[in-house]
């Protein structure tokens, strides 16, 4: 495998994290290591192949077309700068470009400006909200912060069901209903998050596909209803997307923004896929634009276990893919 950037430091628990996340991370990166490894080997030479073939091997790990460009362009033009003419010359090039793109949306959560601090979640069927919620209040938790969960799932019993079990695990109090009103049920769990000084409130919604123009529009009226229970909350609107989707994410960003203004992104199942790439694809949504600030990747998903969803560190993220 190529080294790219300097590997952080494995001790502590920043290098436990590490570890994880280049495990994590192994799919996409052996998806990428067999292409590179051949690409800039000694005595391979800068030309028209070259670039075609770094393109394919970019394609393949679900970089995307236009970020896939932007790369291939920023390989190209340090090249003629430095007057490169072989191809293990643009080694270090290739991470430095990557670094380039994803540093923009490496940006944390910042949940002190508002207390409670209200965090709508949303996503498609399966994107991993609900499991995502149950590691956030974990995480929140041991930062010190009083966390209370709103089951706004009311489409599905083992949502609700699911959401208690992580409210069990992490002793968090869930606001719930049998049945009912996702904007009911979150209203009130505001009420009761004002009431007893919560630090956090996590709020799920029903998982739901964009063509479903009817539950988009329900899930406005969700963000509205929160509106009214806590005036200028959500506070972050989260889209949880799972990396196994590929391309179809970047899709899913742009029909969910159109409908609830997302303001943070978190990326699931990462482990699971060989697609690692596609974070490339969403930071380059908008860049280059003067009107709109690329929306935030929060937080990566790398493992099943509770620890396994953190913030999302750029030079961290391409150093485990690269290294």
């Amino acid at each position: 495998m190529i080294s790219f950037l300097k590997p952080r430091d494995g001790g502590g628990e920043s290098g436990g994290w590490f570890t994880r996340l280049k495990q994590g991370l192994a799919k996409t990166r052996q998806q990428l290591g067999q292409g590179l490894s051949g690409l800039f080997g000694a005595g391979r030479k800068l030309d028209e192949a070259f670039y075609e073939e770094l393109e394919s091997v970019l394609l393949s790990a679900d970089v995307g077309v236009a970020a896939t460009g932007f790369l291939i362009e920023k390989l190209r033009a340090r090249a003629r700068r430095e007057r490169y003419t072989e191809a293990a010359e643009l080694r270090q090039a290739l991470g430095a470009a990557l670094l380039e793109l994803l540093k923009p949306v490496a940006a944390p959560l910042d949940i002190s400006t508002h207390k409670p601090f209200v965090i709508m979640l949303a996503g498609v069927n399966g994107a991993g909200k609900t499991t995502s919620i149950g590691k956030l209040a974990h995480y929140y938790q041991r930062q010190g912060k009083k966390v209370l969960l709103a089951a706004g799932d009311t489409f599905r019993a083992a949502a609700r069901e699911q959401l208690m079990v992580w409210g069990e695990r992490n002793n968090v109090t869930v606001v719930a209903q049998q049945s009912g009103d996702a904007a009911a049920v979150i209203f009130d769990a505001i009420n009761a998050a004002v009431a007893r000084g919560i630090d956090v409130v996590l709020a799920d919604t029903a998982g739901r596909l964009p063509t479903q123009l009817h539950l988009m529009e329900e899930i406005r009226k969700v963000k509205r209803v929160i509106d009214k229970a806590l005036p200028g909350a959500p506070h972050e609107v989260l889209l949880v997307l799972d990396a196994n989707t590929g391309q179809n994410a970047v899709a899913q960003v742009s029909a969910f923004d159109g409908a609830l203004g997302v303001t943070g992104l978190v990326l699931t199942k990462l482990d699971g896929t060989a697609k690692g790439g596609v974070i490339a694809a969403i930071a380059h949504m908008r860049a280059g634009s003067t009107q709109r600030q690329p929306i935030p990747v929060r937080f990566i998903g790398v493992g099943e276990t509770i620890d396994d969803l953190q913030p999302f560190d750029a030079e961290a993220f391409v150093t485990a893919l690269l290294d």
